[in-house]
């Protein structure tokens, strides 16, 4: 079956993306990503080395753009003018890219999103030419502002950044899918391999996690959890669940030729 992502014209075989953040050093980082199966990988510009320290060891040398897309990003902005002129570094640095995954957050301590300046910014960066995938609340109406500004793909918190907890909301993912028409990805909040599994059963088009797989005992196997929950959510949406009966038990065979245990 044909069943790709697409982002800003490119299609994918994975639905799961993943950060590059957080690992205990560059080879768990390699081989975490490796058994995630991701094709997509974010990069905080930030915190990570792409070529901007020359001293320094490049995240690029064992993650090459040769074999996967990059998606900067602007974790650890909280102003619009941060997120743009960080981006605008990105791409420099990567040789005129232009798909880049916008985050501007509202305080240091909870990461939830400053929605007022994450739509500022992304006006800016649509204008300039960006791609623009985009972290945002699970607002339906902000989403649906995200999209007609032009943002390639919206992508709404499960919970807050880091903290495990799963979807708490969602109603709200529903209401953001049945109202905008670019791929909806879960970001943030993703702690084991049922939250990735429940997030594509409710239809989301992918699910970006960091923390869930590089917080984990075990990050590499955590990372083929995920992709293996991510494959299984996606295919049980596509097969669609049987629907719930409350106080209504069915026999699980066939009821019919069913031998009678009367006495003749």
């Amino acid at each position: 079956m044909n069943d790709k992502l697409l982002i800003a014209g490119k299609s994918y075989n994975s639905r799961l993306l993943v950060g590059t953040g957080k690992y205990k050093d560059f080879t768990e980082t390699k081989a975490a990503v490796e058994a995630s199966g991701a094709e997509i990988i974010t990069i905080a510009i930030r915190r990570s080395n792409i070529g901007q320290n020359p001293n320094e060891p490049s995240l690029l040398e064992i993650l090459p753009p040769s074999k996967y897309t990059l998606l900067p990003n602007t974790a650890g902005c909280f102003s619009a003018e941060d997120a743009v002129r960080t981006l605008r570094l990105a791409r420099e640095l990567l040789d005129g890219h232009t798909l880049v995954k916008l985050e501007v957050l509202g305080d240091p301590q909870s990461l939830y999103p400053n929605v007022i300046e994450t739509i500022a910014a992304a006006k800016t960066l649509v204008a300039e030419g960006f791609q623009v995938m985009v972290y945002t609340s699970d607002d339906p109406i902000v989403a649906k502002q995200l999209e007609d500004i032009g943002c390639v793909a919206i992508m709404p918190l499960a919970s807050l950044i880091g903290s495990g907890m799963g979807i708490l909301n969602p109603w709200n993912l529903q209401l953001i899918m049945e109202r905008v028409q670019v791929p909806v990805i879960v970001d943030a909040g993703v702690g084991t391999a049922s939250d990735a599994a429940i997030a594509m059963e409710l239809g989301c088009h992918g699910v970006l996690m960091n923390t869930a797989i590089a917080a984990a005992q075990r990050p590499v196997l955590m990372a083929g959890a995920m992709k293996q929950a991510v494959e299984a959510g996606r295919s049980a949406y596509l097969a669609g669940r049987m629907p719930k009966k409350l106080y209504s038990a069915s026999p699980s065979s066939p009821a019919a030729g069913i031998i009678s245990s009367a006495r003749s």
